[in-house]
């Protein structure tokens, strides 16, 4: 059996968000992405988020645009982070960068190799970089790993997906189209999302429910962001797919890490969100199949202080839904409006076997020793 492991990056953020001080022990998924110890391309790969900057623009495995704000915005460029992730999950690419990146070019530019040519017009371009009679692109050296470490042949056989933010939707909609691929629709998935907001006009039906493909899902959501256009989605899923959704305090960065009071900037006053989702996480990936390393292995006993310390801070987490990511406020009153697919309601009323009855639900801060029984 072999087992591929897909992190999605969250808007603007990007795989070496590890070392990203708004984040005190670095970005969850950033972070569980580094620390894999299987082959990269083989059993796992790591996905810059929409608005990150483009920076595995020459390495994907299908060609994508340079996105700038509207990446941010609106999301630009997560199909093609899907489509690219698609193609690795065959193992075969559907684009190649046969001319320079634009890092190789600066390199050898200030190496002095003359690597300009002028045409007609003035205008300059890139050689294409050729080893001899054959020429090398970073996607055939992707392939070629995936060929050689890929246990059982080129298509793997179980995929799990984590992400956060946009890139939690980015989940939902890479499982939807394995869906829709006969050569994948048959592979088991499992879903690790944390937060997954679409943005506004994003609510469509591959973004917001889930197929029978799905095997597990487990969602943790920020019960205090309070940001216009930061509407969470829980998602519809096929009755077979075991479903466990848990509210935890604080804002839509604090689960992935950020510890700041205001959920934005540096600071490590409020820990324990992001790192009970990141041992949550870690014990749901191991179980499925992946490898990593520097496992937090937190006993009860310390996700048991954990629970308390969130319960002391309650009024600090609270005072979370005074900041706005967007400038613009949902109500700071009540609970935080969610999506439960693409009708919007609140936590409370998502009810049935979308939720363990002992999820603790209604009190997110309470520890009970139960609540996590299912995902341990």
């Amino acid at each position: 059996m072999s087992t591929l492991t897909v992190y999605f990056c969250g808007t603007g953020s990007h795989r070496f968000d590890t070392a990203n001080p708004s984040f005190w022990n670095g970005e969850l998924v950033s972070t569980l992405a580094s620390n894999e110890q299987g082959r990269e391309f083989a059993q796992w790969v790591a996905i810059d988020g929409p608005g990150s900057g483009n920076l595995q623009a020459d390495e994907l495995f299908v060609k994508t645009e340079l996105y700038g704000p509207t990446g941010t915005l609106f999301g630009s460029g997560w199909e093609e982070n899907v489509d690219h992730a698609l193609h690795i999950i065959r193992g075969r690419c559907g684009w190649q960068r046969k001319a320079l990146s634009q890092q190789q070019y600066q390199q050898l530019k200030a190496a002095g190799i003359p690597i300009e040519e002028v045409g007609e017009t003035g205008s300059w371009f890139w050689r294409t970089y050729d080893f001899g009679e054959r020429l090398l692109t970073p996607q055939q050296l992707q392939e070629q790993i995936i060929k050689t470490f890929r246990v059982g042949g080129p298509i793997p056989s179980q995929v799990n997906i984590v992400g956060w933010s946009r890139g939690g939707v980015s989940c939902h909609m890479l499982a939807n189209a394995m869906l829709e691929d006969s050569a994948l629709e048959q592979i088991p998935v499992n879903i690790f999302a944390i937060d997954p907001v679409p943005g506004l006009l994003n609510f469509q039906a591959h973004r917001v429910q889930l197929g029978e493909n799905v095997k597990q899902y487990v969602g943790f959501y920020s019960r205090d962001e309070r940001s216009r256009g930061f509407d969470c989605v829980i998602p519809k899923t096929h009755p077979s797919t075991r479903c466990h959704l848990y509210p935890l305090p604080g804002r839509h960065a604090t689960l992935v890490g950020n510890a700041s009071l205001d959920g934005a900037s540096e600071g490590n006053a409020l820990m324990e969100p992001g790192l009970i989702v990141r041992h949550f996480a870690e014990v749901c990936l191991t179980r499925w199949g992946a490898k990593l390393d520097k496992r937090l292995n937190l006993s009860d006993s310390k996700l048991q202080a954990y629970h308390h310390a969130m319960a002391r801070d309650d009024d600090e987490y609270q005072n979370m839904r005074d900041y706005s990511y967007t400038v613009l406020y949902a109500s700071r009153e009540g609970e935080r409006c969610v999506s439960l697919g693409d009708e919007g309601t609140a936590f409370s009323r998502v009810t049935g076997a979308m939720f363990q009855p002992d999820s603790g639900l209604a009190a997110p801060v309470r520890w009970d020793s139960n609540a996590y029984k299912a995902i341990r």
